[in-house]
């Protein structure tokens, strides 16, 4: 697929990318919000919050965890790094930008029940999103190969999918056949992000954009054919059930605020938290979404109800891409 960005534009980009995406992930929250760490090797175990230390520290940066019951409890450290990272069923998927690369480019590990590195692949670009299917059995990523954020105009991301059992690799889903309002689309500034699977892998959901609109996609993985089922969704996340999705829904302004898709109807319904959010949104149980919101340089996990009322709680500062074991 043609973008629009390329040669020395395309190049100066990626430079900027790379040098703000270093400078957001130093993290360096107030010493204060420092938690005790736990000794020994980090292990998946269901019940366990894992996410990306920010905290200040020798730790910075690396895969940890707590207790989904006792968040505030010691965080488990683990020595491998991510930028991002989720886990379904004993795989996980863990996205960390190349050191010293220029252009970016993003390793992605698939890593086993024992957290080995059992598949590697280098991408072009920076980290962004991670997911896995809840059978464990695909892992996703998508990357930004130009710009550094979804609210600038002119970026750029690539999305890719890896089957554990198989060792298929499709590198990017550009090349998925795609039809709107019943008729094949087609447009040189297609980019996907945001995938997100059914709990038996036969079908996910993406985020499709193109000439300044989004699109929720449902692709049928089997058949690859996807088709638009609602507009202004971003970063998609299908719930437990599979009856609802979340995500990022555009205010006017160009922000985003969580909101919850009705699949059955098509009802839209915003969730407590009212603040600007820019994550893929991560189902904690069926009536919760645990999310990451910037602080400065640094950023803290949270989680709120999915409906209106509530109240968001703060669940792990110093802290940024949640994934639940």
């Amino acid at each position: 697929m043609k973008k629009f960005l390329a040669g020395a534009v395309g190049m100066i980009l990626l430079l900027g990318a790379a040098a703000l995406y270093v400078v957001q992930s130093r993290g360096g929250g107030p010493a204060d919000n420092a938690r005790p760490v736990a000794a020994g090797h980090l292990e998946l175990a269901k019940g366990n919050l894992y996410f990306r230390n920010l905290a200040k520290g020798p730790d910075q940066g690396k895969l940890s965890a707590v207790s989904v019951a006792d968040p505030d409890g010691p965080r488990q450290v683990e020595k491998l790094r991510c930028d991002r990272f989720a886990t379904a069923r004993g795989t996980s998927i863990c996205l960390r930008l190349k050191p010293g690369s220029l252009p970016p480019y993003t390793e992605m590990l698939v890593l086993g029940p024992d957290l080995a590195v059992q598949h590697k692949e280098t991408l072009p670009g920076t980290p962004s999103r991670a997911r896995v299917s809840p059978d464990g059995k695909i892992v996703n990523w998508t990357v930004f190969v130009s710009g550094d954020s979804y609210a600038t105009t002119g970026f750029s991301t690539r999305s890719g999918l890896y089957e554990v059992e198989t060792k298929t690799l499709i590198k990017s889903i550009e090349e998925l056949p795609v039809f709107v309002d019943g008729r094949r689309y087609f447009a040189s500034d297609v980019n996907y992000w945001g995938i997100t699977f059914d709990a038996d892998g036969k079908h996910f959901y993406a985020t499709l954009g193109s000439k300044g609109k989004t699109y929720l996609i449902k692709a049928d993985y089997r058949s690859y054919r996807g088709e638009s089922i609602a507009q202004n969704v971003e970063c998609p996340s299908l719930s437990p059930d599979g009856k609802r999705i979340a995500f990022k829904h555009k205010n006017p302004d160009g922000s985003w605020r969580l909101a919850v898709l009705e699949l059955a109807t098509g009802q839209v319904t915003h969730a407590a938290e009212g603040r600007a959010i820019d994550d893929q949104p991560l189902w904690k149980d069926d009536n919760t979404l645990l999310y990451a919101v910037k602080r400065g340089a640094s950023s803290d996990i949270w989680s709120t109800p999915i409906t209106p009322t509530g109240t968001p709680q703060l669940l792990v500062p110093d802290a940024a891409s949640p994934a639940v074991g």
